[in-house]
């Protein structure tokens, strides 16, 4: 039995379209260049990663910043591009708003998973460093356990992410805020 993909699959849509769908619809969705792109369901240990690093992100921010997970960020409405990252820190006065925009974001962090590696080390870090969004992690899964942060920062006059500092297991930096992450558990 072949399984036939929906029309909408193979057509570009529009950012009015998108915004039309139901929360069902967009759920494990990512809109790049105005077409779907499918996501398979996270693993467990992909998704107990994102949520730890979003508590800790989220105790560390203080009252002005939020961070959370699974939602869309409207990277650019002509054609369409929404990522939904596996955090995202973004200021907390904009938790109404939608879409969620770059302007609205300090940083995102993305937790890679077998087939998403190109995706996350090289697709999403040119969109993110392109909308504007101040800084990128990216989490490896490393086959010990341990996982290995790499954090990049913007440099505005490049328009481009330049290398930070690279963590395992766990992160103590000042910037962009003061955060103790342990994830040698996992």
């Amino acid at each position: 039995m072949t399984a036939i993909a929906p029309a909408w699959m193979h057509e570009q849509i529009t950012a009015a379209e998108y915004d039309a769908w139901s929360e069902e619809q967009c759920a494990g969705i990512e809109i790049v260049d105005g077409m779907v792109v499918v996501s398979p369901s996270a693993s467990k240990r992909h998704n107990r990663l994102a949520r730890i690093l979003a508590n800790a992100l989220d105790a560390a921010a203080g009252p002005e910043w939020n961070a959370d997970t699974d939602f869309d960020v409207r990277l650019q409405d002509v054609p369409l591009t929404n990522r939904r990252s596996d955090v995202v820190v973004y200021r907390a006065d904009t938790i109404d708003l939608t879409p969620t925009r770059p302007e609205h974001v300090l940083m995102v962090v993305e937790v890679v998973s077998p087939g998403s590696e190109t995706t996350d080390r090289i697709v999403k870090v040119d969109q993110y460093a392109k909308a504007g969004i101040a800084f990128y992690w990216r989490i490896e899964q490393a086959v010990n356990g341990v996982p290995l942060i790499y954090t990049y920062i913007l440099d505005p006059a490049t328009g481009s992410y330049r290398t930070g500092e690279m963590f395992t297991g766990t992160v103590d930096i000042s910037a962009p805020f003061p955060v103790q992450v342990d994830l040698s558990g996992i």
